[in-house]
């Protein structure tokens, strides 16, 4: 695997304090065509489609705005254990998109493992969960009108071209679950711009656009969806459970008694959560239980059930993009702990550098892991083996592709 440099190709931390949530990014000829080949071509697609029963809204056809009836592309096929399943017609396939449909695939990233890798490298950097959906048209005609989504969005067109009319915000950081919905967007838009290949864009939440491939080619694009966003109200949601710790938040609401004592009892409640909310680490350890909770893309390490084949050559992957390595100190002892997919595991501080290694997205052999921590090939794989039941990582035997 190729790594991408996202961060790189989008400012590092320049993008971060400058850009990420408050304005659109266009990065032209960011990403080279050998990248993008080793990233997704139209020969995945095809065998993705073909490999695969992506059921209705995993695979779907959009047109002006509307989701086109699975009939018109796919038949229902009733297997002998009475599932029930679309078999895509290509012939069907191809007319409904010569005449103007989209060909969408959601969680690619969970199909297609360059991909997966472009959403753990994201993840990695940004600290936040990444789903990635394709996109593939071919006529002038828009798959889904003027729009805005719910979440911060990557996007690489991988082929052909698209253009893309952004038109701002109307509401400030809307939400899927929000109070109001935006006002309509403006008939002028503050950009318009052609991605093509290799082109990169950033789109923060809420920013109305249009795209259409009117650049007489087909087009394929990526959309990195960072989502959901890490909101105060997200933070809030998490402070809840915390806050159980405190008898007065498990105490029950004085409902039945005079304003005096309900307004005692609401100003006590202020009290202890202005001191939570004084604390200067809070926001660290809210994005530390997040990044710990998260399961990542999860596989499963066969033929090793029980153990982990001391083989130099046998290749290992952490499954989660968010994962984090600290020291920790117990009973006494200096150890380093990596914490991900919603488990922690502790090993000894020589292992440090080994697990460093694999917080690096893609696979590495078991043999150079040992080396870099300089511990015994046999010690190396006993880790593994535990990062294996705790589901943080996933092991391909040597020679597989």
């Amino acid at each position: 695997m190729t790594h991408l440099r996202i961060a790189e190709r989008l400012g590092q931390d320049a993008f971060l304090a400058q850009t990420l949530h408050r304005d659109y990014r266009h990065v032209p000829s960011a990403l080279p065509r050998a990248e993008l080949e080793a990233l997704v071509s139209f020969d995945a697609v095809n065998d993705i489609v073909a490999r695969h029963r992506l059921e209705p809204p995993r695979l779907r056809l959009a047109r002006d705005g509307d989701t086109l009836p699975p009939h018109w592309y796919a038949t229902a096929v009733t297997t002998r254990r009475s599932t029930v399943w679309q078999r895509v017609h290509p012939a069907e396939l191809h007319q409904r998109l010569a005449e103007g449909a989209s060909l969408v695939i959601d969680q690619v990233d969970h199909l297609h493992e360059p991909i997966g890798d472009l959403a753990a490298e994201l993840e990695s950097w940004l600290r936040a969960p990444v789903q990635i959906n394709l996109y593939a048209s071919w006529t002038a005609m828009e798959g889904f009108g003027t729009h805005w989504d719910d979440h911060d969005v990557v996007v690489v067109q991988v082929e052909g071209a698209k253009r893309w009319r952004l038109f701002g915000p109307t509401r400030h950081m809307p939400l899927h679950r929000d109070v109001a919905d935006p006002e309509p967007p403006p008939d002028d838009p503050v950009a318009e711009l052609v991605m093509r290949p290799g082109d990169l864009l950033y789109l923060p939440r809420g920013w109305w656009h249009a795209v259409t491939a009117d650049q007489d080619t087909h087009s394929l694009h990526l959309t990195c969806g960072i989502t959901p966003p890490h909101t105060g109200a997200r933070l809030l949601n998490w402070l809840a459970d915390e806050l159980l710790a405190s008898d007065t938040f498990r105490a029950d609401l004085p409902l039945h008694l005079d304003e005096a004592a309900q307004a005692q009892f609401l100003a006590l409640l202020g009290k202890q959560l202005a001191t939570v909310l004084g604390d200067p680490l809070l926001l660290h350890r809210y994005a530390a239980a997040q990044d710990a909770a998260d399961m990542g893309r999860l596989r499963p390490s066969l033929p090793y059930v029980t153990t982990v084949s001391a083989d130099p050559h046998v290749r290992v992957r952490l499954t989660t993009g968010r994962a984090r390595v600290t020291a920790v100190t117990v009973n006494g002892d200096d150890l380093v702990r990596i914490t991900g997919a919603g488990q922690e595991v502790d090993a000894a501080s020589a292992a440090a550098p080994l697990l460093h290694r694999l917080l690096e997205t893609g696979w590495h052999k078991l043999g150079e892991l040992a080396d870099t921590a300089d511990v015994p090939l046999a010690d190396a794989a006993a880790l593994v083996a535990e990062l294996v039941a705790a589901q943080m990582a996933t092991v391909r035997a040597a020679g597989d592709a």
